[in-house]
């Protein structure tokens, strides 16, 4: 478990996905569901009362149907679809099926999600996924990225109907490096960078 000075990194699942807990008054909101993140939360005796999606590949929601029967409201940009969860890729590499859950709020980019103390600035950024969405705490300097921008690294681009490098490239370069430079981005896997040290490194986007 690595911990930051307001939020809990799990890390999990046969894709090492991340998943971000940020504690609140009425509860916590849990930032991606990957396998195995229901057990640790219990745990550590912490609940989720919100799950936000950055989309909905299978390993970020592996644990969501769990986490929403502990009493969690599912955010997410578009509604539960086994054509956003690839569950036909998890299967061909031994994988149980995702456990269905139900999206209880569609996220919108019009205007800031809040909850409790915070409040997240969210884009749309497909290219990864249709459904991908990053989540801002400009307070915090803190962008959780999903799988759109990675430390040197971007979302992967070769899933079909899913995958689109140009319309990724685009929307880093539009929604994300505009963003302040000290900005800590904290990604669906490995570890965390910043977006100034994107802008400077990441051979993808030189």
């Amino acid at each position: 478990m690595n911990s930051a000075t307001f939020f809990l990194t799990y890390t999990g699942g046969i894709a090492e996905t991340n998943g971000y807990f940020l504690p609140t008054a009425s509860g916590g909101i849990l930032i991606d569901a990957p396998e195995g993140v229901t057990e640790w939360l219990q745990q550590q005796g912490l609940r989720a009362s919100h799950l936000l999606l950055t989309h909905q590949h299978f390993d970020h929601v592996m644990d969501a149907a769990a986490v929403q029967a502990l009493g969690a409201t599912i955010h997410a940009f578009a509604d539960y679809d086994t054509q956003l969860t690839l569950e036909h890729v998890s299967r061909s590499w031994g994988m149980p099926d995702v456990k269905t859950y139900r999206v209880d709020e569609l996220l919108t980019t019009d205007h800031p999600l809040e909850i409790d103390d915070f409040s997240f600035s969210l884009a749309h950024v497909p290219g990864h996924s249709p459904d991908s969405v990053t989540f801002y705490l400009k307070d915090h300097q803190t962008l959780f990225s999903g799988d759109t921008l990675f430390q040197q690294s971007i979302g992967r681009t070769d899933i079909p109907g899913h995958g689109d490098h140009r319309l990724l490239l685009q929307g880093i370069r539009g929604k994300l490096l505009s963003l302040p430079a000290e900005t800590k981005v904290y990604p669906g896997h490995g570890g965390s960078t910043t977006i100034g040290r994107e802008i400077r490194s990441n051979p993808y986007l030189g």
